[in-house]
């Protein structure tokens, strides 16, 4: 494979810096360092992301994507944060929002914390919420061709239990208190669905969390949620087990589309 090094500046136009994406692709395939359902990205736009940052030098760009992978491999931990706390983003709704799922029904503090320290966990969240302003809703701009305002957040009260929110509770009340504090607005639309009969007793506390303009935001609803969501939501983009059409087979489910896990 014919190596390429030239500084982005030097390129004459999109030809130049196409041909050097398709051979930082074939590299990359080549060397075994990209997979079908990578979290990482396997789109054009994150490839581009690793060239532009290293001006299209190819080397330079292999390297840097092999040392991201060797340490995202470094937090083996991943996997054990989605199973017992699973968070992630789904596409995005009607008015190009990225798409937020968290299912709290399926959180259990015991066995996350027999995998990773309450500190590490902590720092997964400060992670996830730095990448929304910083990462996600840039990206979701630029693939909507305008500013979008902000993220479209599902949690998912589904199995949810009283012992669970107290076992969580300080967390997330700390994790709401950064996000209104120092990530502000980037939420702009917040549904709760599968509110359990024990919600007003959950309720009763966290509102005492949130800002006004927070709980304005906020729409809870039982398991009759699905036609309300795809009010907002395209039945292509919303996944099925929430009454939309989207499986996404090809990387072995909705919930593995952009999970805050290991990325094989």
């Amino acid at each position: 494979m014919k190596e390429v090094s030239m500084p982005l500046e030097g390129l004459a136009g999109t030809e130049e810096q196409n041909a050097i994406l398709e051979q930082f692709r074939a590299q990359l395939v080549e060397q075994d360092l990209i997979h079908d359902g990578d979290t990482i990205g396997t789109d054009d736009f994150t490839l581009q992301r690793f060239l532009r940052a290293r001006n299209f030098d190819l080397n330079a760009s292999v390297a840097m994507w092999t040392k991201c992978q060797e340490w995202r491999k470094t937090f083996p931990e991943r996997r054990e944060v989605f199973d017992y706390w699973p968070m992630w983003f789904h596409k995005t709704d009607k008015d190009g929002r990225p798409v937020s799922i968290q299912h709290y029904g399926a959180v259990n503090i015991p066995e996350l914390y027999k995998h990773i320290t309450p500190e590490r966990f902590w720092w997964y969240i400060i992670t996830m919420a730095d990448s929304i302003p910083r990462e996600i809703i840039p990206a979701a701009s630029r693939a909507a061709g305008r500013q979008v305002d902000g993220t479209f957040l599902i949690v998912d009260l589904k199995g949810y239990s009283l012992g669970q929110f107290w076992q969580m509770k300080d967390i997330a009340r700390a994790a709401f208190q950064v996000s209104q504090d120092y990530y502000p607005e980037m939420s702009a639309k917040f549904y709760i669905i599968n509110a359990p009969w024990t919600f007003t007793t959950i309720w009763s506390f966290v509102k005492l969390w949130l800002a006004p303009r927070t709980i304005e935001k906020i729409d809870i609803l039982g398991a009759d949620y699905q036609a309300v969501l795809l009010k907002h939501i395209d039945a292509e983009n919303l996944p099925a087990f929430y009454g939309g059409k989207c499986d996404c087979l090809e990387v072995g489910g909705c919930k593995w589309s952009m999970p805050m896990r290991e990325g094989r």
